[in-house]
């Protein structure tokens, strides 16, 4: 690698982002086969605040950023899928997804491992073990959410192009050229990856709330939302070390379990699809190196 900074991204529809240091582009593959690239300023504020650079600080900005250039990049890539039909997410529809999205999470993540302690609460012996409990539900909520997910055949899509992703990341942190032939041959599980990133947000937060005394339905309730950036905070952490010490034997350990995970929300990608995840780096790459841009390309200049 050019440097040692740690480039990543995500899946979006038909397409992925990459983001660096200063930049993001999200490369989509439209209908008619033509690929498109849109890049902009990240625009961080830990770039304007040192202080959000501390460690635990930043993971909450980054996953708030995160959540948000999310968000805009997956409205994109729907915009250019959708472009050939005529149609276009506006502004409101993309809201009441947000929404709806969030609320959805509160009830399968927060909601219902609460009322499922509370079913156990008096077959359990004392406080501990109930938040335990509650923990290991949360866990399997989440690998039974991603199971039920990975059936419908355009998220299977998505995961294809999060397996193009890590498979173009594997072949960068390589230092070897850009080609779907070396990114063809990586794997497609990565150690910082948002899915183990979401899996340690549920060990964390076991281990948080096992140490809480008991409490009523709703102060539990509140209490696991206002812990949420801390266990966020303390996730981003564990992940950013094991990830650069992959070598150790203990931190393999710590990362397998999230990268089994991975094995349910990825999938193996096409030459196409390793194509548009290309595009997407190099654009970065050249952005952040200050070169003129990458040109988009189309299926037969591939």
């Amino acid at each position: 690698m050019a440097d040692n900074y740690q480039y990543g991204g995500q899946a979006v529809i038909e397409g992925v982002m990459m983001r660096g240091r200063h930049h993001y582009a999200i490369a989509v593959r439209k209908g008619n086969n033509e690929t498109c690239v849109f890049s902009d300023n990240v625009g961080s504020y830990t770039q304007k605040h040192p202080v959000l650079r501390l460690p635990f600080i930043r993971g909450i900005v980054a996953l708030g950023e995160s959540l948000v250039l999310g968000m805009k990049s997956l409205q994109y890539s729907a915009n250019q899928v959708m472009e050939s039909e005529d149609e276009e997410l506006t502004f409101w529809e993309m809201t009441l997804m947000i929404l709806m999205a969030i609320g959805l999470t509160i009830v399968l993540f927060i909601a219902l491992p609460l009322f499922l302690r509370g079913l156990v609460a008096k077959v359990l012996p004392g406080t501990l073990w109930r938040n335990l409990f509650e923990g290991l539900m949360r866990a399997m909520i989440l690998v039974i959410y991603i199971t039920v997910i990975s059936l419908l055949s355009d998220i299977q899509r998505v995961f294809a192009y999060h397996g193009a992703e890590h498979k173009v990341i594997h072949t960068y942190e390589a230092d070897e050229e850009l080609t779907t032939e070396n990114a063809r041959e990586k794997s497609t599980l990565h150690p910082r990856c948002g899915t183990s990133f979401l899996l340690y947000v549920v060990v964390v937060s076991a281990v948080i709330f096992s140490f809480l005394g008991e409490q009523t339905f709703l102060m539990r309730f509140i209490s696991r939302i206002l812990l949420l950036p801390l266990i966020a905070g303390i996730s981003y952490e564990i992940i950013k070390v094991s990830s650069k010490h992959q070598s150790m034997l203990l931190w393999r350990i710590l990362s397998a379990p999230g990268l089994m995970l991975q094995r349910l929300t990825t999938r193996e990608p096409d030459d196409a699809q390793l194509e548009v995840a290309i595009l997407a780096l190099k654009e970065i790459l050249a952005l952040e190196n200050n070169s003129k841009k990458v040109l988009p390309i189309n299926k037969q200049e591939a």
